[in-house]
């Protein structure tokens, strides 16, 4: 290992030790089951908007993002635009009705456990078929996380890319297994500051080492405006109703997406709503704004020294190599780092109590423990990275790629049940059985199907068909209880 990977890996190991100290800490104020999986619902409007924002975007906002921007320009802004606007309505219609309705809702832990308690569902079918595919969609975005931090230590340190893998999924274990929710997300709050500042300074510095009094969009101009019209592929062909509606349509995910949900309900009180709303729509908008900035500096940072790259995820890091004493890139890669924990811990805690609560207290034990239960959950959390890890293996496999399939399945899923039973007190059970179903199986049929139509974002037709499925079922199904309106009635009335 030469100085400047010495450098940098000591850098790293300061930065894993501040994280495994928030993970002690957390750990010393964890006591039952409902403060791993939900912190006690202590979180302050800061903690929760930056580990909503830092546990949505992941790896893919410092490798997929300028991965996307280095290949397509401005066709970029498409998906970015998407993702603002669904993290803005996210917070608008659902955190302070959801921090309301799943306390309201026999202090509802998680996501399946909140649909059984909303509808009353006595057999249990919507928690275990909810659990069913928060495990399935969770093992492919927690693969993605896992190959980015293959990704980041085989191109900063030159190691082989399992061991990379192995080391990277090592990292994640170790404080997600002790600390819980209180360790993911102030370990969130920390790694979303840090991920912003890089994306901010990386392409500023870069475009300073070799623009001269050139700005980014005339350089850009004279590569190829095609760039710089985000009406037109990168070659200049025109964007299709296809592609843009499937860019767009990644911010309809957010509906349904039980990590970032996680935080609405653990937020102290409904009243720190707004403020947290205002931090994580600020920071998501420079976070993607900087992640675009570091695809286009690069590609014209490598224009300018004459390089290429084969894997335009990369970028980031490359810049980052180049340009950046070693100590100042030892910190910024620990931007990587953290995005990919930071998605990954809260990924696995998600499915962990999925395991814990959902199948085991709710199926197999109905008399554990809170102590039992939280343990289980640890172990789910071992036992889920290692089938994760198994998946992450294959080193050709792309961040967005694994991202994307994942985002449609939760938000196809969960997004129409989540969202609709929040504003439409004649929903019920089947519908929601039906929905989340209907809206699961789509996004996986889909994704097997190409050319023409079946081109589009298998997210769109999941939350087309499964919207319809839940209106459909809930009005030719016997109607709510009056208990189960009484209830709607109330929280409606507590967030209005």
């Amino acid at each position: 290992m030469n100085a400047n990977s010495g450098a940098i890996l000591g850098t790293f190991l300061v930065y894993l030790a501040m994280m495994l100290f928030i993970g002690y800490w957390a750990w010393k104020r964890t006591s039952n089951s409902a403060d791993y999986f939900l912190g006690g619902r202590t979180l302050g409007p800061w903690p929760a908007a930056l580990s909503a924002g830092a546990s949505d975007m992941s790896g893919w906002l410092l490798l997929g993002l300028p991965g996307y921007a280095f290949a397509a320009g401005f066709e970029a802004f498409w998906l970015a635009g998407g993702l603002l606007l669904g993290t803005w309505l996210n917070w608008l219609l659902l955190a302070k009705r959801l921090r309301v309705y799943s306390e309201v809702a026999g202090n509802s832990v998680t996501l399946p456990e909140f649909f059984t308690n909303r509808f009353r569902d006595t057999s249990k079918m919507l928690q275990m078929v909810s659990a069913f595919f928060i495990l399935l969609f969770f093992l492919f975005y927690t693969s993605s996380g896992l190959v980015a931090g293959g990704k980041l230590f085989e191109t900063v340190f030159g190691l082989d890319y399992t061991t990379a893998v192995v080391i990277g999924t090592l990292c994640i274990i170790s404080y997600t297994l002790f600390g819980g929710f209180l360790a993911v997300s102030w370990t969130d709050l920390v790694q979303g500051l840090l991920m912003a500042a890089a994306l901010l300074i990386v392409p500023i510095i870069t475009m300073q080492s070799f623009s001269g009094d050139q700005s980014m969009m005339a350089m850009l101009e004279s590569k190829n405006p095609h760039l710089l019209d985000p009406w037109t592929s990168s070659a200049g062909e025109p964007l299709t109703w296809i592609t843009i509606l499937s860019l767009v349509a990644w911010g309809f995910g957010y509906f349904g997406q039980p990590h970032i949900l996680a935080r609405f309900a653990g937020i102290r009180s409904k009243d720190d709503v707004p403020t947290a709303r205002r931090i994580a729509v600020t920071w998501s908008g420079l976070s993607m704004a900087g992640a675009m900035l570091v695809g286009m500096a690069g590609l014209l940072y490598l224009n300018s020294t004459g390089t290429s790259l084969a894997d335009g995820e990369t970028i980031f890091m490359v810049l980052v190599n180049a340009i950046f004493h070693p100590v100042i890139a030892g910190v910024l890669l620990a931007a990587i780092l953290a995005a990919i924990m930071s998605t990954a811990d809260s990924q696995l805690l998600v499915s962990s109590s999925a395991l814990a609560e959902d199948f085991y207290k709710s199926m197999i034990n109905k008399d554990a423990s809170s102590a039992q239960v939280m343990m289980m959950g640890r172990i789910a959390v071992i036992v889920i990275a290692l089938v994760a890890l198994f998946l992450a293996m294959d080193p050709d496999s792309s961040v967005l790629g694994l991202v994307s399939y994942a985002w449609a399945g939760f938000g196809a899923a969960f997004g129409p049940a989540l969202l609709i039973s929040m504003f439409w007190k004649r929903m019920n059970c089947l519908g929601a059985l039906a929905g989340i179903i209907v809206g699961g199986v789509t996004v996986v049929a889909w994704k097997q199907l190409t050319g023409g139509l079946f081109d589009l974002y298998e997210i769109v037709p999941g939350i087309v068909f499964a919207t319809i499925s839940i209106v459909a079922v809930s009005l030719l199904t016997k109607a709510p209880s009056d208990e189960i309106v009484a209830e709607f009635d109330q929280v409606n009335d507590a967030v209005s």
